[in-house]
């Protein structure tokens, strides 16, 4: 079977604490949630946001050595490999996954991580074109460090979740909202309908499971006990690429020689379609325009058909890191999407230095502060800013906003979001300083009654065959089987 050279793993020793960092600042009582367990629904080399998010945030989170963090990834079979990795990567071994994943990591940082990685079983769904878990994943963090437990789309992971209470294992549980499931579902057959049930689901799933959620933007469904915050970062290396194109302008250098591109995974919903329809509609405004598109997916021969039908010049690409060279010379993104939560080549491209065109959505708000950052609100006004950008110089990013787009700040908000920073004791202070304490026992313990009734529901219905069948789940998932328990010795 052809593979990739995977690098052979090392010992990690932990980086020592800086205090200096903008996390070390917090106060010392948040240093009583010490141990961090990151569960996420995808791992590299899967270029997906759930498998790079989650790795960046272990590192960042474990970066002052004040919090020991375990990263908890899904482990496929090599048939399911095969279906989801690209270039034909595939793993013999955890050990050598692992060694991948580090590899990765450490190429883009610049301190040696000290997280932990763990593996959980998991099967992939070519029908929801995802990553599911198989089992118990609480099982794979022993009680005695079930402190922390950030589930990274808490919804996906507990869709089918057949297994112990979060609640009960972690003393606090938060969820990261990634994708906005609903929104992809209503573009399917019967999609409204489908929609609604998933609301409720995720709803119903994260409340019990949860005891608060971060949304990443206002793009996603609204959750209990939740809060709209960008706790993402970019990739130090595309801040880098930023100062050095930052210094070919001061030195009046010519510091971007190409035009316009767009970079994402090539189906329709990503935003090809609406960028396309505007291409064709305002032809003769736009004439001379030269747009670069980058990227793989299902539709990538739908994307390049249509585009060959304009008169304009739009040349379809096959995907590619956004990292590569290839992309600092182009001066403006364009990324009509609207399908996104919060678009992580969009504050790439932010951090690089370039111009961002993109359209008035929720899943752009926390971008809103970057001058660079042109938002249109109708057909005409994507026109022209996509003039205007063409014949303008991107304007210097501050540190300040060089800060809001690091990791550093992306962690420090997170933090803030999940309310880490505080003492435990204090966590949850403003949900009863207005309620005497005998109605607060009261109400507490009914609604704990009402949700100890609603998770025994939804592991009644989650532990029958029949049932997750019939809600999508992959059949005879409930346990690994033989070949996932081999590989990941059990």
């Amino acid at each position: 079977m052809p593979r990739q050279p995977v690098p052979l793993p090392h010992k990690s020793q932990a980086p020592p604490v800086s205090r200096a960092s903008p996390i070390a600042s917090f106060s010392a009582s948040a240093l009583a949630w010490r141990h961090f367990a990151i569960f996420t629904t995808a791992s590299l080399p899967w270029m997906t946001g759930t498998a790079i998010n989650p790795l960046f945030r272990s590192a960042y989170l474990a970066k002052d050595g004040d919090r020991d963090v375990t990263l908890v990834i899904p482990w496929l079979s090599l048939k399911d490999q095969e279906l989801v990795y690209p270039n034909k990567i595939v793993f013999e071994s955890p050990l050598e996954h692992e060694a991948y994943v580090r590899h990765w990591i450490e190429e883009r940082i610049s301190f040696r991580p000290s997280f932990s990685i763990k593996f959980y079983p998991a099967k992939f769904s070519t029908e929801l074109r995802s990553i599911l878990p198989v089992g118990d994943i609480t099982e794979f963090i022993p009680d005695e460090l079930a402190d922390i437990a950030v589930l990274e789309e808490p919804e996906h992971l507990n869709w089918y979740h057949h297994g112990r209470k979060w609640k009960n294992k972690f003393r606090r549980v938060i969820g990261v909202v990634h994708t906005n499931y609903i929104a992809y579902v209503k573009r399917e057959k019967n999609g409204q309908v489908i929609a609604c049930f998933m609301k409720y689901m995720n709803t119903w799933v994260t409340r019990i499971y949860c005891h608060k959620i971060i949304r990443l933007s206002g793009a996603t469904q609204d959750m209990p006990r939740s809060v709209v915050c960008n706790i993402h970062g970019v990739n130090p290396k595309f801040l880098e690429v930023g100062k050095l194109k930052l210094n070919q302008l001061q030195n009046g250098e010519t510091a971007f020689t190409k035009g316009a591109y767009y970079i994402g995974k090539m189906v329709w919903s990503k935003g090809y379609r609406e960028l396309l329809d505007l291409l064709s509609k305002y032809q003769s405004k736009l004439a001379g325009l030269e747009v670069d598109l980058y990227g793989t997916g299902e539709d990538s021969d739908e994307v390049r058909k249509s585009a060959e039908l304009l008169n304009l010049v739009v040349k379809v690409h096959p995907g590619r890191d956004h990292a590569d060279p290839l992309f600092h010379d182009y001066k403006v993104f364009i990324n009509p999407s609207t399908t996104d939560v919060v678009c992580t080549t969009t504050a790439e491209a932010l951090a690089m230095g370039k111009i961002v065109i993109c359209a008035d959505h929720p899943s752009n708000e926390f971008f809103k502060r970057f001058p660079n950052c042109r938002i249109y609100n109708s057909d005409e006004e994507f026109v022209q800013f996509t003039l205007n950008a063409l014949t303008e110089q991107p304007a210097p990013l501050t540190d300040m906003q060089r800060y809001d787009l690091s990791w550093e700040a992306a962690t420090a908000r997170f933090m803030e979001a999940a309310e880490l920073n505080l003492p435990i004791s204090e966590s949850r202070i403003h949900e009863t300083s207005k309620i005497s304490l005998p109605t607060f026992l009261k109400t507490r313990k009914l609604k704990q009654s009402l949700e100890d009734a609603s998770v025994y529901l939804h592991q009644a219905l989650s532990g029958l065959e029949v049932t997750r069948r019939a809600f999508g789940a992959v059949p005879k998932t409930l346990q690994p089987d033989e070949q996932l328990c081999k590989d990941l010795g059990d």
